[in-house]
């Protein structure tokens, strides 16, 4: 089993993100203590620091199911806009709670439908909007 690999998450996405929880809080939405156990286990950077191959909010990253080797790839959304494209996953989502702060080379172990785990490891981070507005300037 593996252990949690360490997170990273901007300043800004914690506070969106808590923003949505106080949201969220009364209506005991599936996904909130999720999220907000990853979110207290996380390295808070400043938005200038959060490194190009970390999962932030609206990343785009690609992963690798290293039990089948089966590569996919996912965008991480705040939960109104997962209907945007197929291959989104909301933050709310277990797995998307999980992926927040992930580095390329991090793997997590995630149940998958025959009831086992599977392990995933982030390969790329092929967009991430930080490091995007840092390419603009």
């Amino acid at each position: 089993m593996l252990q949690d690999p360490p997170i990273i998450v901007s300043n800004q996405d914690l506070e969106r993100l808590e923003q949505l929880l106080d949201s969220l809080s009364a209506s005991r939405t599936p996904g909130v203590d999720a999220l907000q156990r990853e979110l207290e286990r996380a390295e808070i950077v400043e938005l200038d620091a959060i490194p190009s191959d970390v999962i932030t909010m609206n990343s785009t990253a690609r992963f690798i199911n290293e039990d089948s080797g089966k590569e996919f790839e996912l965008t991480l959304t705040y939960p109104d806009d997962t209907h945007m494209t197929h291959g989104t996953v909301s933050v709310l989502a277990p797995v998307g709670s999980a992926l927040l702060g992930l580095s390329v080379g991090q793997s997590i172990e995630w149940p998958v439908p025959s009831g086992r785990k599977a392990t995933f490891r982030v390969l790329e981070v092929s967009y991430q909007p930080e490091a995007a507005r840092k390419q603009q300037r």
